[in-house]
């Protein structure tokens, strides 16, 4: 059975859900590739251009074509190859981004990322990329002496054309290569060796033990007895206290022993199970909203973000407002709304414009998750100085409505998390981004995409911009909703 990189990486961070995946593949419950995936595997193509142009009459090689041929193609005069394939009569099987050819039959491995630096991670650790690469090409009688990571230079800041030389940035990394070359080619043999076998019996995974964040695709097929509430729902626990329960065998927060080590947090979680019912310092909750200065701006701001900058004066990944929604609600319960929904890629400055003659300077801003509002505003100072005087209002004069739900309001349901989509559907359940086509500002994010850079039809477009337009909606108001049931307690 053939083991790839990806595969090699879906190893590493689950060995059975690897197994799973490749000899069950029907019964695999991957999810669909989503529309920010398919943005990402976009931008991966289009950073490897950039990535070719750093080298002098690169040799394209299609991946079609066979161990042979590529062979002989690396046997010519060229000294830069781009995605040669090389398979492995063990079953690995590569294709290279860049291959360069050094001095005595010796080459240099390049992997292009569209990252803004070597990532390290347990979840994806670009160094063991390369290891596996390099086994590939070793065991095709090519000796790899250097290996680097080529990725994006996130302090570029686009003026013109995109020049790639400083878009981009080489960080080698032979040395970490090295290091852990012994033991990544004891991974991959392990790999192949439980790829090889014929059954598996679906009991438990690898995953048992990591953060939710980092659980398998199968997590729940593999650990059917993990009911909600489990033990990965408190609030940022460590896979070391995840571990020492796991040995315990308490997973569930009915088993959890009452003299375990846990944070204050995670302890007002179990007591909220235990009495079926939200802790809340009401006394607190009140104090702060007292404080707030009518009238109240609810606001959610939508931004789009690319590894490779769109606009002259921006940085890769730097993320430039698209969309805003804001409630306003007066001390006399009046409510209010103004939303703007740009069609082009462009510097907001209609839409801060529209803005302004809404609110005036004046009132509280009240977003979730303040610091994504206020480091917009931020960099919408930066490139549109005119409105200085009004972003730097809104950001002096901001309440962050998720902090509430960090401290002065702990309820077991909202599993661990103050996101607004966790706490909205327990507190409003009567609102709900479940019939939206719209789900999150991720994908907001990419759906906006295709009216801004796709040939989208009218229609289509127009339908776009009226889900957009409603999920944004939603954010706002389900703040409004929030903030009033916090008023009645």
């Amino acid at each position: 059975m053939q083991l790839t990189k990806t595969d090699f990486i879906h190893y590493l961070q689950c060995p059975e859900s690897l197994w799973f995946k490749k000899n069950k593949p029907e019964d695999y419950p991957e999810a669909e590739q989503s529309l920010f995936l398919k943005k990402l595997t976009e931008e991966g193509y289009e950073v490897e251009a950039y990535a070719a142009a750093l080298f002098e009459n690169p040799v394209d090689l299609p991946e079609f074509l066979s161990t042979t041929k590529t062979k002989e193609a690396l046997a010519q005069y060229a000294t830069v190859f781009l995605q040669p394939s090389f398979k492995t009569e063990t079953g690995l099987y590569a294709r290279i981004d860049i291959l360069e050819k050094l001095e005595n039959d010796t080459w240099h491995l390049y992997e292009v990322k569209s990252s803004s630096k070597v990532s390290r991670s347990k979840n994806h650790d670009h160094v063991f990329d390369l290891c596996f690469q390099k086994n590939v090409l070793e065991q095709n009688g090519i000796s790899v002496v250097r290996c680097s990571v080529i990725h994006v230079n996130s302090n570029y800041l686009k003026q013109g054309e995109i020049k790639p030389k400083e878009f981009l940035a080489i960080t080698e990394v032979t040395q970490e290569v090295a290091e852990v070359y012994s033991t990544s080619t004891s991974q991959i043999n392990d790999a192949i060796d439980l790829l090889s076998k014929e059954y598996l019996e679906l009991k438990s995974c690898s995953c048992l033990c990591k953060t939710r964040t980092n659980h398998c695709d199968a997590f729940s097929i593999f650990n059917p007895g993990v009911t909600s509430p489990s033990i990965y729902e408190l609030k940022r626990i460590s896979e070391k206290k995840i571990t020492n329960l796991v040995i315990q065998n308490a997973l569930g927060f009915k088993t959890i022993p009452k003299d375990f080590e846990l944070s204050t947090y995670q302890k007002l979680q179990l007591k909220s199970f235990e009495q079926g019912k939200a802790i809340i310092n009401t006394e607190g909750i009140q104090n702060t909203l007292a404080k707030l200065e009518f009238p109240l701006h609810f606001y959610d701001y939508e931004a789009y973000g690319s590894a490779v900058p769109r606009l002259n004066g921006t940085k890769p990944f730097e993320q430039i407002p698209f969309q805003v929604s804001m409630h306003t609600l007066s001390e006399n319960g009046e409510l209010t709304h103004f939303e703007y929904l740009a069609d082009t890629l462009e510097f907001p400055s209609t839409m801060i414009e529209q803005m302004e003659q809404f609110t005036d300077k004046q009132g509280t801003f009240v977003s979730w998750h303040a610091s994504y509002e206020n480091s917009a505003n931020d960099r919408m100072m930066e490139w549109m100085p005119r409105f200085k005087e009004y972003l730097t209002y809104i950001n002096k004069n901001t309440f962050d409505l998720e902090k509430l739900f960090q401290k002065e309001y702990v309820d077991y349901r909202f599993k661990g998390s103050s996101s607004i989509k966790k706490i909205l559907p327990v507190l409003v359940p009567e609102l709900s981004y479940d019939t939206l086509e719209v789900k999150d500002g991720t994908m907001a994010m990419d759906t906006w995409g295709k009216i801004a850079f796709n040939d989208t039809n009218k229609e289509e477009k127009e339908q776009i911009r009226q889900d957009l337009l409603e999920y944004c909606k939603l954010d706002s108001l389900a703040m409004v909703e929030i903030f009033n049931y916090l008023k009645t307690l």
